[in-house]
């Protein structure tokens, strides 16, 4: 089965104990890479996520960043900075006894003193119960965000197998095509070979079933019928993958450099010139199809 390795999907849910988004991206890449960003709290659950990815995806680099709001209000924690309130006491005092200032520090005096008070929002505790209740919502969010993600690859994979379908057609059709130039270059190769032993069989005394041998030996270098025959094989095998249930990407790609390796040896081996301009147009549809194959899970 073709399906893209890139897409994109965005969820989020909503209860009355939080709020959870997950966004989810997949691009190209050889292998399965997954890249999780995760909140502090989140980090027990860090295994189970990324299983719940390796699960839906087979190849490509995906990203999935998880953000957790919590219903219940963040509690202000208030710290006092004694040493720097004692120190400033210790100066206040001994300006008071010189009489430069009179009076005692009052609670506005420290709020304007930046050092004095720093105050800080922590997050509420929360309970055992209401910790596994989050996690399993983060869990279906990321699920169903996944499925999401899912739902976008195989529609692009649609579009992919409908080009790749059309251009697998092409070749069929094309190596049938280089089947026939290279045959006729064959025929043509022994015509000519025979011509040209009997011009000098008319000067020179030459056994004539050695040279018909050599003539033979000569045209079968450039037979290339089990190359065509694997090629077709290759072909058949590309449907095969394509029609399976599971991902084909690699496969697909390994098969294509296959089929370039025959189209290389029935390059240096076919005769004449419509054999050799057809193999090039071949090689130039093969280079298309290996780069929209990149694009295959």
């Amino acid at each position: 089965m073709i399906t893209s390795m890139t897409g994109f999907a965005a969820l989020t849910r909503e209860d009355e104990r939080a709020t959870v988004s997950v966004t989810v991206r997949a691009v190209n890449h050889r292998f399965l890479d997954v890249q999780l960003r995760l909140p502090q709290s989140l980090a027990d659950r860090e295994v189970r996520i990324r299983a719940l990815v390796q699960q839906a995806v087979a190849r490509g680099r995906v990203e999935l960043g998880v953000n957790v709001q919590l219903r219940q209000a963040a509690v202000p924690h208030v710290e006092l900075n004694e040493a720097f309130v004692t120190a400033l006491e210790a100066a206040l005092e001994r300006a008071r006894l010189r009489g430069v200032i009179a009076g005692h520090l009052t609670p506005g005096d420290l709020l304007r003193l930046p050092h004095a008070l720093t105050i800080r929002e922590q997050p509420a505790v929360t309970d055992s119960g209401t910790s596994e209740a989050v996690g399993q919502a983060v869990d279906q969010t990321v699920q169903e965000a996944l499925a999401e993600l899912g739902r976008m690859r195989v529609h692009e994979g649609l579009q992919l197998q409908r080009d790749l379908d059309a251009r697998r057609q092409g070749m069929a059709d094309l190596i049938e095509r280089i089947a026939a130039a290279a045959a006729a270059g064959q025929q043509s190769l022994q015509e000519r070979l025979a011509v040209r032993v009997s011009e000098l069989t008319s000067d020179l005394p030459l056994d004539r079933a050695s040279v018909a041998q050599e003539i033979v030996r000569l045209v079968s270098r450039s037979d290339i019928s089990e190359e065509i025959t694997r090629f077709r094989a290759h072909v058949v095998h590309w449907s095969a993958l394509t029609d399976a249930p599971e991902p084909c990407g690699r496969k697909l790609d390994f098969l294509l450099q296959e089929m370039n390796r025959e189209i290389n040896t029935i390059g240096s081996k076919a005769d004449g010139n419509a054999a050799s301009e057809l193999v090039v147009t071949a090689k130039a549809e093969l280079e298309k199809m290996r780069e929209q194959v990149q694009n295959v899970e």
